[in-house]
Formats: C-alpha cells, structure tokens, sequence
C-alpha cells in the first residue's frame, strides 16, 4: 500500500513523497528508520487493482529514459544524493508511469536498495541491460560516467529506430492507399461496367474481359479471399512466437534481398555497441556476451552469440568463434581480434558499429531510392490496364452499334 508523506529530512528541509508499507504504522516506521520527521502521512487509495492498472499505464518512452539518464549523472555530478535527485526528476516529468515508478525506486533506496537494485524491481521501464550496467557503475564508483554513456548508448538506438521506421512510412502509406483504390474500383465500379457489358451483348476486347472476370471473381470470392489471409497471417504470428518458427522467420529475413543485409548490419550493430558499453563498464566478457544476447531481436544472430559465449567460457576468446559463423561479417571478426590484443575492445567495436550504422543507411537511402519508383510502376501498370480495358471497351461497343 502507498502513503503520501510530508517530513522534514536529516538536514531539515521540508520534503514530500510516496512511501510503500502494509500499513500506516508500519509507513511511519520506515520513515523515521530513515531519519524523517513525519508532519503528514495519508495512504493513497488505488481505483484499480495493480494488474488492471499495468494494463492502462501510459508507456515511457525511450527518449524519456535517454533524457533522465543523463539530467540524473549531471544531478550527480553536481553533488547531489541519489535520493533527492530522484525526488527532482520525478517532480519534472509529465509520464504519470514514469513519475510513479522513480517515487517507488526512490523509497527503495531509502530502505538500503541500490539504485540498479530498485531499478531492476521495474523491467517495464529500465531493462535488464540498464540496471546490470549501472550495476557496474555503482561497484567500479564511476556512476556518472556509466549513466552518460548508456545515454549515448541509446540515444544511437532511438536514432537508427527513427531512421528505419522513417525510411518505411512512405513505402507502406503508399501500398495501402494503392490497396484501397483498387479494392474500390473493384468491388463498387467495375461490377456496374460488366453488368452493362453483358446486358449490351457485344464482342469485348481482350483486356475488358480478363477485367471482367478477375471482377467476378473478387466478387465471389473476396471475402473468402480475406478470410483465408486472414487466417495465414494469424497462424503466421502463432507460429512466429514459437522457439522454431521465431527462428525460420528470422533466418528468412536475413536472406530476403536488400532487406536482409540491411537487418543484419542493424543486429551487428546493435550487439558491436551492446559489448562495447559493457567492456567499457568493466563487466566480465561472459556475461557481457550474455546481455548482448539478450539485446537482440533476432534469433540467428541471438543464438549465434550464444554459441560464442559457450566456447568464450571454453578459452576460446570470442574473434575465433565468431570467425567460424557466418553470421559475423568480416570486418567485426577482424576488429575483435585486434580488440582482443590491444586490450581495446569496445574502442575496436564502436568503430565497426559507427561503420554498420553509415552502411546501413546508405542501403536504406538505396532501398527507398529503388522502393519509390517500383511501386509507382507498379501502380501505374495497374490503373492503365484498367483504363485500357474500359476505354477499349468502350470504343468496342461504338464500333458494333
């Protein structure tokens, strides 16, 4: 159960905040364990139940998460405790789930939580990778650094995800309005053109009647048509979210043209800056492996990384495993092993993951480049053909009367 209280802190500033407790004895307790003097202490009643509420909760953003990393290391920079920084980017935030869940980190820590300990209780909004690093930070006593550096960490993360989704956008509108207009002109206009043609009784163009039964068709059997996609594309889902379909489907992404290179140097990427920020935290190489891991999104290159800790804890190192999967470009295999001799590993693979964020959106610029006109030609093939067959038609029937 939650509490508001209003209290005087150890260095007699009036303060206030929320404070998990069974009840309002034990609320007080805790408060004065913590050295407050408690002035106002009212429980906070709940409209819905934990699960329901978890259900409305406004999403937090990842831009959010950026933004708080960094205001909080120059909070603490600034000489700032942890507690009272928290306490000022709660008051600033406008996302009610994010504001809720820095008061409960903030309790935490005043009961002996660590900040990546307290932060772990709340994977919807900081992941296991951001807590393990801060982690890190809190043992090695450079937190500040830490949290600047997983700013920047995901502040590369949002940008390529900005760039892929713009890149996208125009393609997809464009398909389905292109969509739209010719199930329009299929189900309302074409039928009125061939009742008439057959009323009429004359000779028709080729071109008119493929027209003409393509229509019949769609007619007959277009909501079996939908249905039947409909039921592909649900079963395609169902099937995906299996360990063996989740990872057919991603080993065919990988190997579609122009799409394929461009996801894998994307998870490249992603897990070069993943390794990187660890190594640079002072984390071990198997459990960075292991986050690394986690931080992908797809299975071939997640079970790929996999197979490089397993062999990473044999002895192995990590440059020779991944050379004998094909999955690792050259160049990455190339820049961990020099990484691994210099002692430079994530200064080697923040170069290779600067050098797959260009190529990938060179090929991203190509691919909209190539995108743009193909579906114009393809629409265009589309609209004159049925322009051509009730053009056609037309000047058919003129001919006979």
């Amino acid at each position: 159960m939650d509490f508001a209280y209003v209290a005087y802190n150890q260095e007699r500033r009036l303060v206030q905040g929320k404070v998990a407790a069974t009840d309002r004895d034990a609320a007080a307790k805790l408060l004065a364990h913590n050295g407050f003097q408690v002035l106002s202490l009212k429980s906070k009643s709940k409209l819905f139940s934990a699960g329901t509420s978890s259900m409305f909760a406004q999403k937090v953003k990842l831009g959010e998460i950026i933004l708080f990393s960094r205001q909080l290391a120059l909070l603490l920079e600034s000489g700032t405790d942890i507690v009272t920084a928290l306490e000022l980017l709660q008051d600033q935030t406008t996302n009610k789930t994010f504001r809720a869940t820095l008061g409960h980190v903030a309790n935490d820590i005043r009961g002996g939580t660590s900040l990546s300990g307290a932060m772990s209780k709340h994977p919807r909004v900081f992941s296991p990778l951001f807590h393990r690093v801060l982690s890190a930070g809190e043992q090695g006593g450079n937190l500040e650094v830490v949290l600047r550096n997983m700013a920047d960490f995901l502040q590369r993360m949002n940008e390529t995800r900005k760039k892929i989704k713009s890149a996208l956008t125009y393609p997809v509108v464009v398909a389905i309005v292109a969509v739209i207009v010719v199930a329009v002109l299929m189900i309302f206009v074409l039928p009125t053109f061939t009742d008439m043609y057959r009323q009429l009784g004359t000779e028709l163009p080729a071109a008119t009647k493929i027209l003409i039964s393509v229509t019949d068709f769609s007619t007959a059997y277009g909501l079996y048509i939908l249905i039947g996609l409909a039921a592909i594309i649900i079963g395609l889902v169902v099937w995906g979210r299996t360990a063996n379909g989740r990872y057919m489907i991603d080993k065919g992404l990988l190997r579609m043209p122009v799409i394929g290179r461009i996801i894998l140097l994307s998870e490249l990427s992603r897990a070069a800056q993943t390794i990187a920020l660890l190594f640079k935290a002072g984390l071990p190489l198997p459990e960075i492996m292991v986050q690394a891991k986690n931080a992908t999104s797809n299975k071939v290159v997640s079970e790929a990384l996999e197979e490089v800790q397993r062999e990473l804890i044999r002895g192995e190192g990590i440059s020779g495993p991944m050379s004998r999967r094909k999955v690792f470009l050259p160049m990455m295999v190339q820049m961990v092993g020099v990484g691994e001799e210099t002692g430079k590993l994530d200064d080697t693979l923040a170069t290779v993951a600067h050098t797959y964020d260009m190529e990938s959106d060179d090929r991203i610029k190509g691919a909209i480049d190539l995108i743009q006109p193909a579906m114009t030609v393809i629409i265009g093939i589309i609209v004159a053909f049925i322009a051509v067959a009730l053009v056609s038609s037309m000047y058919s029937m003129y001919g006979q009367l």
